[in-house]
C-alpha cells in the first residue's frame, strides 16, 4: 500500500483511543491506524567505495517504512549487530511512540553509552520519526515545533586558498578545514605552527572578510599544542576550533578555555545530553556539535540544542555521512533557532549507484544555503535491492594512522 491510499484509508484513526485531551486535531488523529506497529527492522548495509553507510528500515503494518542510519563506520560489523539487537525490542510496538522508545532502548539494556550503542539507538530513533511524518503527511521538523527559519547556512571542505576560491564560486560563504601537521602520518616535531598559520592566512586572504573559515583538529592536538595554534590563530578570524584537544579532562578544558581568545566547539565525539552537559554548565565552549546518528538521534540532538540554547551557546551540526543523515540533521536545523550553519558534503553530482539508491532524492541547496525539506518524513527511502548490488565490507579500515615521531600512537 502507498502512503497516499494509506492515508485515505485510515479514517477510523486514534482519536476515541486517545481520549478527549489530544493535540492533534481530529482529522490528524483520523490518520493513525489504532493497530499500527512495527512489523520488521531490517539493517541495510551499503559499500560506497571508501566506506560502509549502514541503515536501517523499519516496516509497519500498514505498509509505511521509516529510514535511519547509524554511524561508526570503521566498525561496521559491531555497528549491524547493535542495530539489529533492537529489533527483539521494536517489533510488535507503535511507533509513534517515540520518547518512550528512546528511553526504553537507551535504559533497559542497563549498559548504555558509547559510540556504538548509542548509534544504535539513534539509527532507530530517526527511523521512527520518518515513519511519524509519513504517518502525518508532514516533514519531521513540523513535528518538532515548525520552521524556526526560512534556510539553513552550510559549510563544505577545503584546505587551501584554491577551495576557498571554489566554494565561493559554488555560492558558499563557509568552509571547514583541519590539521596538515604530518609527514607520512608522523606528527614532526617541533610541529609545523608557521606552516599551518600561513596555510589559514592564504584561505582568509581568498575568501576575504566576509567569508567564515573554520577549523577541525580532530583532538590531534595535545593541550599545550592547542594553546600555541589557537593563540596564533586568533588574527585570521576563525568562526571556531572544533575539537582542539581531547575532552576526557574537564580540568584542562577550562584551563586551554581561560587562555584562548577563539571560539571552541565540541560535541563530535559526545553522546546524548550527559556528554556535553558539564561543558555547556561550566561555559567551556562557544559551540556544540553533536551527529544526529551518534549522539541519540533526532530525539536527543533537539534536546541537546535546547540546553545549549538556555547557555547561550550555539549548534553547528556534525555530519559526514550520506543524505539520510545530512537530512535527518537538517529537520533538526530547521525548528531549533541556535543551530546557525551546517555539515555539508553533499556539494557534488551523484554517481548513479546513489541517484538509484536514494530514488533520485538529493539535498536542495543554493547560494549556501540548503532550503527547509517538504516531503513526509525525512524525505528519502533507500531501495532495498540496489543495496544489495553494493555489499557491506564489515571489517573495513575507515580512517587512517597517526603518530608521534617515536612511533608512539596519536589521535586521528
Amino acid at each position: 500500500m502507498d502512503r497516499r491510499t494509506f492515508l485515505t484509508t485510515s479514517a477510523a484513526g486514534l482519536a476515541c483511543s486517545l481520549g478527549e485531551f489530544a493535540l492533534f486535531p481530529e482529522a490528524v488523529l483520523a490518520k493513525i491506524p489504532a493497530d499500527l506497529k512495527v512489523t520488521d527492522l531490517k539493517v541495510i548495509p551499503v559499500w560506497t567505495g571508501s566506506m560502509n553507510y549502514i541503515y536501517v528500515k523499519l516496516h509497519t503494518n500498514h505498509g509505511v517504512t521509516g529510514v535511519g542510519e547509524g554511524g561508526i563506520r570503521g566498525r561496521g560489523a559491531t555497528m549491524m549487530a547493535a542495530i539489529q539487537e533492537h529489533e527483539r525490542y521494536i517489533v510488535g510496538k507503535n511507533p509513534l511512540q517515540i520518547e518512550k522508545h528512546w528511553q526504553a532502548m537507551y535504559r533497559w539494556p542497563r549498559w548504555r553509552g558509547g559510540p556504538i550503542l548509542n548509534s544504535a539507538v539513534s539509527a532507530v530513533d530517526i527511523a521512527l520519526w520518518d515513519i511519524a511524518g509519513k504517518i502525518l503527511d508532514a516533514p519531521v521538523y513540523q513535528l518538532l515545533g515548525g520552521a524556526a527559519k526560512d534556510k539553513m547556512r552550510l559549510y563544505v571542505h577545503g584546505g587551501d586558498a584554491d577551495a576557498v576560491r571554489r566554494a565561493k564560486a559554488a555560492g558558499f560563504n563557509a568552509i571547514k578545514t583541519g590539521p596538515a601537521i604530518a609527514d607520512n602520518g608522523v606528527i614532526k616535531q617541533p610541529w609545523k605552527l608557521a606552516a599551518e598559520i600561513a596555510r589559514l592566512q592564504s584561505m582568509r586572504e581568498a575568501g576575504g572578510a566576509d567569508f567564515d573559515i573554520l577549523y577541525d583538529a580532530h583532538t590531534q592536538f595535545k593541550p599545550e599544542m592547542a594553546l600555541e595554534f589557537c593563540r596564533q590563530v586568533e588574527k585570521i578570524r576563525p568562526f571556531f576550533v572544533e575539537e582542539p584537544m581531547l575532552t576526557s579532562d574537564i580540568g584542562k578544558m577550562k584551563w586551554l578555555a581561560d587562555h584562548v581568545n577563539v571560539p571552541i566547539c565540541q560535541g563530535e565525539s559526545q553522546f546524548m545530553k550527559f556528554g556535553l552537559q558539564e561543558m555547556m554548565d561550566r561555559h567551556l565552549v562557544s559551540f556544540i556539535n553533536p551527529d544526529v546518528i551518534h549522539a541519540g538521534g533526532i530525539s536527543e540532538c533537539k534536546k541537546m540544542a535546547a540546553i545549549a540554547e538556555a547557555h547561550f551557546i550555539d549548534v553547528a551540526l556534525h555530519n559526514a555521512q550520506s543524505p539520510v543523515m545530512t537530512l535527518a540533521g537538517l529537520h533538526v536545523n530547521a525548528c531549533t533557532t541556535n543551530c546557525v550553519i551546517h555539515e555539508f558534503n553533499q556539494a557534488r553530482k551523484y554517481a548513479q549507484w546513489e541517484e538509484d539508491l536514494y530514488r533520485g532524492v538529493s539535498v536542495k541547496y543554493a547560494n549556501g544555503y540548503a532550503a527547509l525539506p517538504t516531503e513526509p518524513g525525512l524525505g528519502i527511502d533507500i531501495d532495498e535491492e540496489v543495496a544489495k548490488k553494493r555489499p557491506a565490507r564489515p571489517f573495513a579500515r575507515a580512517r587512517g594512522t597517526l603518530e608521534w615521531p617515536d612511533g608512539s600512537v596519536s589521535d586521528t
